[in-house]
């Protein structure tokens, strides 16, 4: 079975999945990214799916699934490079993917995360337990 790999950049995980993401490679790539979570005590997740055509129901959930177990080890989750009949399928599935920030691409999605980390200091040095970065939006430059 194909593995999809993970690279640390900094304080961040990049995934870029090249290969199809069948039911197998999908539940390999959650644990994976948890154990490396874990491992390098990153605090963001970037998927890159661009190279993706097609994502079914169940990877689609499988990357809802990744969001919340990152967040539950500390660390924000951003899906960049989604093309257009992706997120139209998703949408159709009825799947709103709870969780994930989207980005157009890695650079915009890296900012996204660094943006959120400067908040979460921000707040950690005033007292302020509102996560206001939840409702953060990428807009294209």
């Amino acid at each position: 079975m194909e593995r999809v790999p993970v690279l640390k950049i900094g304080d961040i995980l990049l995934v870029s999945i090249l290969i199809d993401m069948e039911d197998q490679v999908a539940l390999q790539l959650q644990e994976d990214l948890a154990d490396r979570i874990v491992e390098t005590g990153c605090h963001g997740v970037i998927i890159d799916i661009s190279a993706l055509d097609i994502v079914d129901s169940f990877v689609g959930r499988t990357l809802a699934t990744i969001a919340s177990v990152s967040r539950v080890l500390d660390a924000e989750t951003v899906v960049v490079g989604m093309r257009p009949a992706v997120a139209i399928t998703l949408v159709e599935l009825g799947l709103s993917l709870p969780g994930i920030r989207t980005a157009l691409n890695v650079e915009l999605g890296m900012e996204l995360l660094a943006g959120e980390r400067v908040v979460d200091f921000i707040d950690d040095l005033i007292g302020d337990d509102q996560d206001d970065a939840d409702e953060a939006v990428v807009a294209p430059s």
